[in-house]
């Protein structure tokens, strides 16, 4: 996706109330609201527009979604605040001229589901995934530009649920003309040997990587990163094989102490466990002369 401008307004100047956001060059809007001014919001002219809709909140400490269309989406929104407790957030999502219509908006939602489904980032209250409206060819190549677009708005609100994390061998190296700088995290003790690229604000452990069989320090089971350890070995992209656990596949983390505390099964500050495969320095050297380098630059104009 090229560059792109966002613009927000937050519609009684609480950056948590509710808020709008528009993409320069493109038709669509996206309306936040709370379910806690749910009233306001949906007040607003753009909530009565045919689009799309997303429930936020939590249930049993997961994230949980759920995604519909409608030709009004107040009316559908007012619904569900009538049937279902779990949500606390809501975004719609409609055109700045009211210019979808229902095969449009329904064949976004059965878009939304999938790729939700696909990024395993929440749970969907959806239970199946709706079927496709049937258009044409450049209708569907306009929905999809639209769909690309609208993810972004909405991850850039603070939604990360179409973000998916498990990476194809190779993916994450294709995504760039030039491969991400490649760090290192190993430890003769216990035999775990990582390797990871940076790409973008990806962290991404590759295929092959080895780590520890098991989170180390039973006193932190509970501990998010625990949690984040079993679940790649549920899922097949941790692999047990012995003493040590191998990356089936390549894995993108939003951090590399998250990185890191997955391979040595215990709690890891990864600016310093890190490496810089090429000279040694530590993921926290590495970035302080980036950010050196960077700043030398704007001098020197």
């Amino acid at each position: 996706m090229a560059a792109n401008t966002l613009e927000i307004f937050f519609v009684d100047g609480n950056p948590e109330g509710v808020l709008t956001a528009e993409v320069f060059g493109w038709t669509g809007h996206v309306l936040r609201i709370p379910r806690v001014r749910l009233s306001d919001g949906l007040r607003r002219v753009e909530a009565s527009y045919t689009g799309v809709y997303l429930l936020f909140g939590e249930e049993e400490g997961e994230l949980k979604t759920y995604v519909g269309e409608g030709e009004n989406v107040a009316r559908r929104i007012k619904d569900h605040d009538a049937k279902k407790d779990w949500w606390s957030e809501a975004f719609l999502i409609t055109s700045s001229n009211d210019g979808l219509h229902k095969a449009h908006v329904k064949y976004l939602e059965s878009r939304i589901v999938e790729v939700i489904a696909a990024a395993g980032q929440a749970v969907l209250e959806n239970g199946n995934i709706p079927p496709r409206s049937s258009m044409n060819e450049a209708a569907i190549a306009n929905m999809e530009d639209f769909l690309e677009t609208a993810t972004m708005v909405v991850a850039a609100l603070g939604q990360k649920i179409f973000r998916n994390p498990k990476r194809s061998s190779d993916s994450a190296r294709k995504a760039n003309d030039r491969p991400g700088t490649r760090f290192v995290l190993t430890s003769e003790r216990t035999g775990v040997s990582g390797v990871a690229e940076l790409q973008g604000s990806d962290f991404i452990v590759l295929e092959g990587s080895i780590g520890r069989s098991h989170w180390a320090s039973q006193a932190a089971v509970t501990h998010s990163y625990a949690a984040l350890f079993n679940k790649l070995v549920n899922e097949g992209i941790l692999e047990r094989t012995g003493d040590q656990t191998v990356f089936r596949r390549d894995y993108a983390f939003k951090s590399p102490s998250a990185a890191g505390a997955v391979l040595f099964g215990r709690n890891c500050n990864g600016r310093t466990s890190w490496h810089v495969e090429t000279d040694g320095r530590s993921y926290a050297q590495w970035e302080e002369d980036e950010l050196s380098e960077a700043l030398s630059g704007e001098d020197n104009d």
